[in-house]
């Protein structure tokens, strides 16, 4: 009996020696990535805002009234920036003060980035 405890303790020890060289091994692997795998496991998805051109690589302008920052968060939010209206009539303007506050309407109006919860409370404002 005492043999096989032995046998069974030394086939444990030597399972988790393994183990821990395995996971080892993985770490270093994913680390140094010797084969070039990040790419592949990281599917870069292209926002639909960006357009690039075969001779020039630089972001359109989807909107005349925003800033590129402006821009970018929203197709962070997946709001495509060229669907906004271009013109903002007193009604709309009327709303978001409403929804949002004076302050924050001249914030955006300023430059600031309009966050999530910003969109989410003026979106009735843009139809």
């Amino acid at each position: 009996m005492k043999t096989l405890l032995k046998i069974l303790n030394a086939f444990f020890v030597v399972l988790g020696v393994i183990f821990f060289i395995l996971m080892i091994a993985a770490v270093i692997f994913i680390i140094t990535d010797p084969y070039n795998l990040k790419p592949l496991l990281k599917q870069v998805d292209i926002p639909s805002g960006i357009k690039s051109t075969l001779n020039d690589s630089t972001p359109v302008d989807e909107h005349p009234m925003l800033t590129s920052d402006q821009e970018k968060t929203l197709q962070t939010f997946g709001i495509d920036p060229a669907s906004l209206p271009t013109t903002i009539t007193p009604e709309m303007e009327s709303c978001a003060i409403e929804k949002l506050g004076q302050t924050r309407v001249n914030e955006i109006k300023a430059g600031a980035e309009p966050s999530f919860t910003d969109y989410l409370k003026a979106n009735s404002c843009l139809n």
